[in-house]
């Protein structure tokens, strides 16, 4: 497939998602909340690419979209070259054994009922993986090893892990059906900052480990991405304003909106964090269900002039790959 021969394992083009806002005993439909609107990317094999932003920008429904937990409301989702944007359920069985998904909440991510080595060989069952029960144990048994768990721990149930311990049976559930690619949805911010850095480690030691495995890594914390992404693109309000290497954006930041979120990135050198230049932006978030004309973060910008309430501005490359959609670069 061509996919496989440029190396892009995930190829999303204009994806849309639009919740519908309904009124009434017939729930008639009165507007749309545009949660994600037009978002385009790829994601090559053995990469981790972040997508960052504020909260609800629409960095979870992009991932929810494309394990199709939604159903998209226009575009394109190619996976190793075959379009899953519409596929039927038994074809999307088979997609996600290799698109998993570890969860943002390990407290609420993990089935009570179950114990922690049932929750990890889950996959293994429903994807039809092994054949028999000895086979089972040992796929188990390993997967808890390469997450740091102790194998002995598999008969005990959620609330007897910490928060920590939650998120890599999480990790190793996710490993289970030996995926391709893991959506990451925020899996560090609900745990404490010193546990955060073991997660981050793991993943990247789990991604030497397995050459070919891809991150779509979703966070709000910007040092997070910019430690574990190769490349990063940034999100607002449905829109990606902007995709580069993680070096070039934190060297070079073209995006107003990127410039603002980068200069309230606490700097450990306090020389440094006194004098460099701080960027408050005026104004909220605008809501996702009236979203402003032209440029949706015209209204904030401080760059922004007449034209850009007009202009919806295209995401274009302004030379080696650094792409931002901004009429005014």
């Amino acid at each position: 497939m061509s996919a496989e021969s440029n190396g892009t394992i995930l190829d999303v083009a204009d994806l849309k998602m639009y919740f519908p806002v309904t009124r009434g005993l017939l729930k008639k439909k009165v507007a749309d909340v545009k949660a994600v609107d037009g978002v385009t990317f790829k994601l090559k094999k053995g990469e981790t690419l972040g997508l960052v932003g504020e909260s609800g920008c629409g960095k979870t429904t992009v991932g929810r979209c494309i394990i199709r937990l939604y159903e998209p409301t226009a575009g394109r989702i190619l996976f190793l070259g075959d379009d899953i944007t519409h596929a039927r359920e038994e074809e999307m069985k088979q997609v996600r054994a290799k698109i998993a998904l570890i969860f943002q909440d390990p407290y609420s991510s993990l089935d009570p009922r179950q114990n922690a080595g049932s929750i990890v060989g889950e996959p293994l069952r429903i994807h039809s993986l092994v054949k028999q029960d000895s086979e089972y144990s040992d796929r188990v048994e390993k997967l808890f090893r390469i997450v740091g768990l102790d194998p002995g721990m598999m008969d005990r149930y959620p609330h007897q892990f910490s928060g920590g311990q939650r998120q890599r049976i999480g990790v190793a559930r996710a490993l289970a059906s030996e995926p391709s690619v893991i959506v990451c949805d925020e899996p560090i911010s609900a745990l404490d900052v010193s546990i955060q850095a073991q997660i981050i480690n793991l993943l990247q030691e789990l991604q030497e480990e397995l050459h070919d495995l891809s991150y779509l890594f979703i966070a709000h914390d910007l040092s997070v991405v910019r430690h574990i992404s190769d490349r990063v693109e940034v999100m607002y309000l449905g829109h990606i304003v902007e995709i580069t290497d993680s070096q070039a954006l934190y060297k070079n930041p073209l995006h107003p909106y990127t410039r603002a979120l980068l200069s309230a990135v606490p700097i450990a050198d306090p020389f440094v964090e006194e004098t460099r230049e701080r960027i408050v932006l005026k104004g909220e978030v605008p809501s996702p269900l009236n979203p402003p004309k032209g440029c949706t973060f015209h209204p904030r910008c401080f760059m922004a002039g007449a034209e850009c309430s007009q202009v919806v501005p295209p995401l274009r490359d302004v030379g080696d790959g650094h792409e931002v959609a901004c009429i005014k670069i």
